[in-house]
């Protein structure tokens, strides 16, 4: 069977690198997007420059400029980055056709064939950053494997700008070299919870019992067994096949400020949104995913007899799903907003009727 050529593309600092391109006196210099510090508003991305003094996604834009006061806050201009994440799209598509969107900066692309005829991912990788950069004039990394989870680690590995190839003979020496918490769905509570047991590096997790890694991380565990040992047999999905559309995030730190949270979910519902105009569908459903630092799991959903691609009709419904749920008065680990019950967007066009935009507003 012939190895799949797995490529994941991630756009470096996608937001502030899009203002610093457009903004020359930024360049250089420490950039934030998101709202004012004296608002309670949060960053929504940073510049490399701002990451160099600890500035993060997700973290309060008041704390974001105490730990940089010479920090720049940008308002988002999300209209321009969908546009410039379009044009980057376009181009993967001109490639191949099994392009799976992860968010509007990153995604991932079998190049087992190509349009190109090229054999060999790292020669597509290699084009596909000349081009973006000719294109876009911004910078993005890329990992190449032949799996998911290895692409996706990999695109990481060497930012900004960078590309890491794992090919099958270097498979398992690549993977000897990764945390603990290099595996897919592990984050800093469960990384400390299996670094307490001994467990430091990813492939140790292949020695521990069954029932004591169920224990640690109850049902992740088969499939964090496989993963260790470098096997993800997920397929690239494209836009036009998936059924359903989903993102969460864990955070570093729990979230416990509720304008923290809403502006998270905002996120998120915007970022579904684009996904479903890109995909050309419509949604009936919403879903909303927390969990608590107790690790206790709850999901909600809402739906609708006429599907949506309006952003703020799913950022309505996902605020009043967060609305019920503890968010705000019990920490949280991590968030997460989907969107399922895809129908083509053609066939809902005619169908729109007023109760599409009279949702009962959330908090």
């Amino acid at each position: 069977m012939l190895a799949r050529r797995i490529i994941h593309v991630d756009m470096d600092a996608f937001s502030a690198s899009v203002e610093q391109r457009d903004r020359p006196e930024l360049r250089g210099r420490p950039v934030a997007g998101g709202g004012r510090p004296e608002g309670r508003g949060v960053v929504a991305a940073a510049s490399y420059e701002a990451r160099t003094f600890g500035v993060r996604s997700a973290l309060s834009m008041a704390k974001a400029v105490r730990l940089c006061p010479e920090l720049i806050v940008v308002p988002p201009d999300f209209r321009k980055y969908r546009d410039v994440s379009r044009q980057v799209f376009d181009l993967y598509r001109t490639v191949t056709p099994a392009v799976e969107p992860l968010s509007l900066d990153e995604a991932y692309l079998d190049v087992t064939e190509n349009a190109w005829g090229e054999p060999l991912a790292t020669n597509v990788a290699k084009r596909l950053k000349a081009r973006i950069r000719e294109e876009t004039g911004l910078t993005a990394s890329a990992g190449a494997a032949p799996n998911k989870f290895l692409a996706k680690i990999a695109s990481a590995w060497r930012k900004p700008d960078g590309l890491t190839v794992v090919a099958p003979e270097r498979l398992e020496s690549f993977l000897q070299k990764l945390p603990v918490d290099a595996l897919w769905g592990v984050g800093p509570v469960t990384a400390r919870r299996l670094r307490a047991a001994g467990i430091e590096k990813l492939v140790d997790v292949r020695t521990v019992d069954d029932e004591t890694l169920h224990g640690l991380v109850g049902r992740q565990a088969d499939w964090l067994k496989r993963l260790a040992q470098g096997i993800d047999e997920r397929p690239v999905v494209s836009d036009r096949e998936r059924k359903s559309r989903s993102s969460e995030h864990t955070y570093a730190e729990d979230l416990r400020e509720i304008d923290r949270i809403r502006a998270e979910i905002d996120r998120m519902a915007a970022g579904a949104a684009d996904w479903l105009q890109r995909a050309e569908v419509a949604a009936r459903t919403v879903t909303l995913k927390v969990r608590y630092n107790d690790f206790k799991t709850v999901t909600r959903s809402d739906t609708r007899a006429i599907a949506t691609i309006d952003a703020a009709d799913i950022t309505r419904r996902a605020r009043a799903l967060l609305d019920r749920t503890d968010a705000g008065r019990r920490p949280v680990r991590l968030l997460g907003v989907g969107v399922h019950g895809l129908r083509p967007r053609a066939a809902t066009e005619h169908a729109r009727e007023p109760l599409l935009w009279d949702v009962a507003p959330g908090a």
